[in-house]
């Protein structure tokens, strides 16, 4: 069914355009759900919270930009909800001083799947601000308002995220060779 199709019947409450939105969009956003939640239990809980947030608000959705976009923004804010409610999201440090070079290129060279193991790796407050910054192209200032945090604080877990990955890399030797 054309996507404009399915989100009109979706917001009729259809079951069958609903059971359809699930079975298109549940592999990419369980991805992205993953990135922030290691626990497969708890990730497929916030997949189901996720999609019951897609089913009550999809009448909000105003075709103005992309519907894929939306709905990651509703996995990720429900991942960040629930690292919040059950307080396991801990920022390591508060640097207010701490001078942070702008580009640190261990990124450009792991192919995803790569970085995908490192990130895994990673604590959590290392591990959310990276996917945030890096993924999914948010700013400092947004990161710090979504977690309620300093920029700074953002911007020292950016660049400690990227030293503990490169240092995991390689020690773990996680970069395929062949």
């Amino acid at each position: 069914m054309e996507l404009k199709k399915l989100i009109r019947a979706c917001i009729k409450r259809d079951r069958a355009a609903q059971k359809e939105l699930y079975n298109k969009y549940s592999p990419m956003l369980f991805a992205v759900i993953k990135r922030y939640i290691k626990n497969d239990y708890d990730a497929e809980d916030i997949l189901i919270d996720t999609f019951m947030k897609i089913y009550e608000n999809i009448g909000k959705f105003k075709n103005e930009g992309s519907f894929e976009a939306w709905i990651r923004k509703i996995a990720i804010r429900e991942s960040l909800m629930f690292l919040r409610r059950n307080k396991v999201f801990k920022l390591f440090i508060e640097a207010d001083n701490l001078i942070i070079p702008d580009k640190i290129n261990i990124v450009d060279e792991l192919q995803l799947e790569d970085l995908l193991k490192a990130l895994d790796l990673l604590p959590i407050g290392y591990r959310t601000v990276f996917n945030l910054y890096v993924i999914e192209g948010y700013k400092h200032k947004e990161i710090a308002e979504k977690l309620n945090i300093s920029i700074n604080t953002s911007k020292s877990q950016l660049r400690l995220a990227k030293e503990r990955m490169q240092k995991l890399i390689k020690e773990q030797n996680i970069v395929n060779t062949g």
